[in-house]
């Protein structure tokens, strides 16, 4: 009986919790960052370097925002854009869009455009707000908007050996083709 009630105490709290960490809003800040030299950043203790500049238009095809995996410290949200073709309401009906730890999938039952203009036009990118403005501008991201932004591409080194390095091409796909973008504007199109 009193093994029950712990394990139905403990169940309890841990549904709670999750709850509560479902529901929480996406931050609006991040910690502050400190410049290093020109294209290098300090960003809970993180190294942030630049690695080459980058700019896109494209429409949010899916978000999902993280709260406990490593990266969530720098990138509290990832967006799944698409361009091109892939920036298409009509192509995009027929294609399903999904998102989880940190990887983008997508699916259809009958290619409305060749599958390498998917590949090629759509990617799951991690953005890291450079400011306060395009922190609480990412928080209010919708799919379906388009959107415009600029920054780096960069590679992130932890004080604890941790590595996170963005792809630097639009070609590749599957482990390490996602972009790690330090956002230094985003704005939504009308």
């Amino acid at each position: 009986m009193l093994i029950r009630r712990l394990i139905l105490i403990s169940a309890s709290l841990l549904g709670l919790w999750l709850l509560w960490v479902i529901v929480q809003p996406v931050p609006s800040s991040l910690p502050p960052s400190t410049p290093l030299s020109t294209g290098s950043w300090r960003v809970a203790e993180h190294n942030l370097s630049a690695l080459q500049d980058f700019q896109l238009e494209a429409r949010i095809l899916a978000r999902e925002d993280y709260y406990l995996d490593r990266g969530a410290k720098l990138s509290p949200t990832d967006l799944a854009l698409g361009w091109g073709p892939m920036a298409n309401p009509e192509v995009l009906r027929h294609i399903s869009i999904s998102q989880r730890n940190r990887w983008y999938f997508w699916r259809a039952e009958q290619l409305p455009i060749e599958r390498r203009q998917i590949e090629t036009h759509s990617a799951n990118m991690h953005l890291i707000p450079a400011t306060p403005a395009v922190a609480q501008t990412l928080a209010q991201l919708k799919p379906g908007q388009q959107i415009r932004l600029q920054g780096q591409l960069v590679s992130v080194e932890g004080d604890d050996g941790y590595r996170w390095i963005s792809s630097l091409s639009r070609e590749d796909t599957g482990d390490g083709a996602c972009e790690l973008i330090w956002v230094e504007q985003l704005a939504v199109i009308p």
